[in-house]
């Protein structure tokens, strides 16, 4: 079997020379924007990773093998239409054994990343226990608590229950701190009524949180909380009300397992006119400036 790991030169000659670098999600492009605005995330995410002085590691499956460090011309292979499956961490051996073009979703880039050792990531909302159903929880709160690194994050998508899931990540014992901020972002609303314990207010600050992760030999991720930027952030109310719309939608036509993150976002984009596209879009940007930034200070002596 053909080698079933690769680290692009670029990533791995990053990573020799102590360049800062940020593993990227490909379920994002895969799945959870529409063409085009899929690989305008794809141009504006790496810009701002690399505009903050460290180096984008897409992370997907390729031809059979798991590649942290996507080229352009891969990229694309995800950005069309219906071509890339999702893969959560567990779907890792399937796609590879396959040879499944396999878009990663949080818990398979997290894992990916660290095994390469790249310890940030970034995303734009990450999953979590959906309204109403304890039994419906992301693969990737799991994945966050055994995986040690910080990912930079809006909070959970807000088709989750943000209360639910703050109190299972603090079972699962994963930390959460707020950048500039003391609530819990909430994806496209700045803020919900989860008070954080832990806040930093600079990429140094954070910065400081990777090599502790580091020095502790382990653990789980930090997430590190930051709020979309004021100016893209939509009103909490508007949110709350599409989201029960899109939920209720889902539960008409059946719609659950791996699918039903996509429904509800593409719910939630057609109730809103498309206005949660342009903030989903804004907070990725954001998050990657962000983490590329606290990427960036990890190599600060």
């Amino acid at each position: 079997m053909p080698e079933a790991f690769l680290i692009a030169e670029e990533v791995r000659s990053a990573l020799r020379d102590e360049v800062g670098v940020v593993s990227l999600e490909t379920s994002v492009i895969g799945q959870g924007l529409p063409a085009p605005r899929n690989w305008e995330c794809v141009e504006r995410m790496g810009d701002a990773v690399r505009g903050a002085g460290a180096v984008p590691a897409w992370i997907g499956v390729v031809d059979g093998a798991i590649v942290v460090g996507l080229t352009h011309g891969q990229l694309r292979r995800f950005a069309e239409t219906g071509r890339a499956s999702k893969v959560a961490r567990r779907d890792y051996p399937v796609a590879v054994a396959s040879g499944t073009l396999g878009a990663t979703t949080v818990s398979a880039t997290i894992w990916a990343a660290a095994k390469a050792g790249i310890a940030v990531s970034a995303t734009g909302g990450i999953g979590g226990v959906h309204p109403g159903d304890d039994l419906d929880v992301s693969a990737d709160l799991l994945e966050l608590s055994r995986t040690p690194g910080l990912l930079v994050c809006s909070g959970p998508k807000s088709i989750i229950d943000p209360v639910a899931t703050a109190e299972k990540l603090e079972e699962l014992g994963v930390a959460l701190v707020g950048y500039g901020v003391g609530r819990l972002p909430f994806f496209l609303a700045r803020e919900t009524p989860v008070e954080l314990e832990h806040r930093v207010e600079t990429p140094a600050e954070a910065a400081a949180l990777v090599r502790a992760v580091g020095a502790l030999g382990g653990g789980s991720t930090v997430l590190l909380c930051n709020p979309i930027p004021a100016e893209h952030a939509m009103d909490a109310a508007e949110v709350a009300a599409a989201a029960h719309e899109a939920e209720a939608r889902a539960e008409r036509e059946g719609v659950h397992g791996k699918v039903r993150t996509t429904f509800l976002l593409a719910a939630l984009a057609e109730l809103t006119a498309g206005r949660s596209l342009d903030a989903n879009l804004a907070l990725l940007e954001d998050n990657a400036r962000v983490a590329g930034m606290v990427a960036a200070a990890t190599t600060v002596p």
